[in-house]
C-alpha cells in the first residue's frame, strides 16, 4: 500500500502549489521518501516538485492518458522513488477540486483523479477575505460530488493565508463546528510567493538556485505550520490499489537493438516534458541523451533522431539565434524530428524576427491571446509517430502564432477546429503537446525510424 494524498483548492490561487511543494519538501527533510505527482497538463509545477524530493515530478492526466493508466502510472512512480516503495505520495490537484475537461463534468479534475487513486483529499482554504463563511464553503465541497463512483473523502483542511491570531481562532471554530480537522495554518506572507510571467511560474531550469533556497523556505514554513504527523496518518488511510504498476517495456516492442542516439532538447529554453516519454524511447530501444540549445554547438555524438519539446524559446530568442552552428547542423539533420510547440517555433525561420533553424517554411511570434486546453486530434498525414487516422489526445498551452499556421502538408486535424501542425519529410512539428504513456506506439515508431 502507499500513503497518499491529493492536495485541492476550491479554486487557482489558493496556495496549492504552495502547500504541495512544502508538504514534499517537509516530508523529504524528514528522511520519508516522497512521490510527487501533479494532476492535469503541467510541466512547470512537477519541477518544483522533483527539487523538493530529488525524484521526477509525475503527471496524472485521465484525458491524455486514459481512466485506467491514472493508478498504473503512480504505481509505477510511487514504487520506483526508493528501495521498497515511497515512505508517502503528495498529488497537487489542478484548479478547483471539481474543475476537469471542458463540458465533460468533473472528467480529468482533481476529484476524479483521487477517485481513482481512493486518496483521501486535503482542501487549501484561503482565507484571505474571509472568516467563519470559510465553513460553508468546505460544507458544500465535502457535499458536492458529480463524480457518482463514490464520493471524494475530504480529511482535513489546511488554512492559507491566515492574517492574526484573532482570524485564526475565527477560522478553527468555523472547522470545529464543521467538524472537519485542521491540518494546518499557513500566515500571509508574501516572501513565499514564486515568481510567474505569461504561461504560469518561472520553470526551475530558469532560476535553479532561487528556486531551490524557495523549496527550503517552504520546507521550514509547512513543517512549522502543519501537523505532519496528522497529515501522514491521513495518507495511510488511503486503501490498497490494485492496478499493477505501469511498465514502459511492456507498452512497447523494442525495436532496435543498435542503441541509436536519440538527442533530446533541454535547458532553460526547452523544460516541458514528461518523464514517461525518455522511458518509452529507451524501453524501444533508443538511448537518449540530453543537449541545451542555448549552449551545445553540436547535437549529441551520433544522434540519429531528435525530439524538442516545449519551453520558453521565446525568452530567449537572441540566445538561440547567436547559436548558428547549432542551428545550421539543426537544418541540415536527416533524421527523424518530433517538435512540440516551443520546439516548432525553433524549427520556424524566425521567432519573433529573430533567425531560428528554417527548417519549416513559417514565422513564429508573441501574440496577447492565450491558447489553452485540451485537444482530440486524428493524423491527416503518416509522419514518423503516427499514420493516417489515427486519434491521439494532447493539450495546447502557448501565446504565439504560426504564419502560415500549418503547413500545405498539416499533421493533424482538430476535432473542434481546422488542420494544424507541419509533415515535412522526417519532419513532424505542432502546437499539440502528447503525454506519450497514452500513445505509447509514439515511441515504437520513431525509434524505428532513426534505426
Amino acid at each position: 500500500m502507499t500513503p497518499r494524498l491529493v492536495v485541492a483548492a476550491a479554486s487557482s490561487g489558493a496556495g496549492k502549489t504552495t502547500i504541495a511543494t512544502g508538504l514534499m519538501a517537509a516530508f523529504s527533510a524528514r528522511g520519508l521518501a516522497v512521490s510527487p505527482h501533479k494532476v492535469g497538463p503541467d510541466y512547470i509545477d512537477p519541477g518544483y516538485h522533483a527539487l523538493a524530493t530529488g525524484r521526477p515530478g509525475r503527471n496524472l492526466d485521465p484525458f491524455l492518458t486514459s481512466e485506467e493508466a491514472v493508478a498504473p502510472l503512480f504505481r509505477h512512480a510511487a514504487n520506483g522513488c526508493a528501495a521498497g516503495g515511497c515512505d508517502i505520495a503528495v498529488v497537487e490537484g489542478v484548479m478547483g477540486l471539481f474543475d476537469g475537461q471542458t463540458g465533460g463534468g468533473d472528467f480529468a479534475s482533481t476529484a476524479h483523479v483521487a477517485r481513482l487513486l481512493g486518496a483521501p483529499v486535503v482542501l487549501v482554504v484561503d482565507c484571505a477575505s474571509a472568516g467563519r463563511s470559510i465553513a460553508a464553503a468546505v460544507h458544500g465541497f465535502m457535499t458536492f460530488d458529480s463524480g457518482g463512483h463514490g464520493r471524494v473523502r475530504i480529511g482535513g483542511v489546511i488554512l492559507n493565508r491566515v492574517g492574526s491570531d484573532r482570524h485564526e481562532e475565527i477560522c478553527r471554530a468555523a472547522m470545529a463546528e464543521l467538524g472537519v480537522p485542521v491540518l494546518g495554518v499557513l500566515r500571509r506572507q508574501g516572501d513565499l510567493a514564486t515568481p510567474s510571467r505569461h504561461l504560469g511560474l518561472i520553470p526551475v531550469a530558469e532560476r535553479r538556485p532561487d528556486a531551490l533556497e524557495a523549496v527550503q523556505r517552504l520546507a521550514a514554513t509547512v513543517a512549522a505550520s502543519c501537523d505532519l504527523d496528522a497529515l501522514l496518518a491521513l495518507a495511510r488511510t488511503a486503501p490498497p490499489l490494485d492496478a499493477p504498476a505501469w511498465d514502459p517495456h511492456a507498452e512497447v516492442v523494442r525495436v532496435s537493438e543498435d542503441s541509436p542516439v536519440v538527442a533530446v532538447a533541454g535547458g532553460s529554453a526547452f523544460t516541458f516534458g514528461y518523464a514517461e516519454q525518455s522511458e518509452l524511447l529507451e524501453a524501444a530501444g533508443a538511448r537518449v541523451v540530453s543537449f541545451d540549445p542555448l549552449r551545445d554547438e553540436d547535437l549529441p555524438e551520433g544522434a540519429r533522431g531528435l525530439v524538442i519539446g516545449g519551453g520558453f524559446p521565446e525568452m530567449y530568442a537572441a540566445e538561440l539565434g547567436g547559436n548558428k552552428r547549432l542551428m545550421d547542423t539543426i537544418a541540415a539533420f536527416t533524421g527523424p524530428v518530433y517538435a512540440e510547440c516551443a520546439g516548432m517555433l525553433y524549427l520556424a525561420r524566425e521567432l519573433d524576427g529573430v533567425p531560428m533553424c528554417g527548417v519549416l517554411d513559417a514565422t513564429a511570434a508573441m501574440t496577447p491571446r492565450l491558447t489553452l486546453g485540451y485537444r482530440s486530434a486524428v493524423a491527416i498525414r503518416d509522419s514518423v509517430v503516427a499514420r493516417v487516422g489515427e486519434r491521439v489526445r494532447g493539450h495546447e498551452f502557448h501565446r504565439t502564432a504560426m504564419t502560415p499556421p500549418h503547413g500545405t502538408t498539416p499533421a493533424w486535424q482538430w476535432t473542434t477546429d481546422g488542420p494544424e501542425g507541419f509533415v515535412r519529410d522526417r519532419v513532424i512539428a505542432s502546437y499539440l503537446h502528447l503525454h506519450w504513456a497514452g500513445s505509447p506506439r509514439i515511441a515504437e515508431r520513431f525509434v524505428a525510424a532513426c534505426a
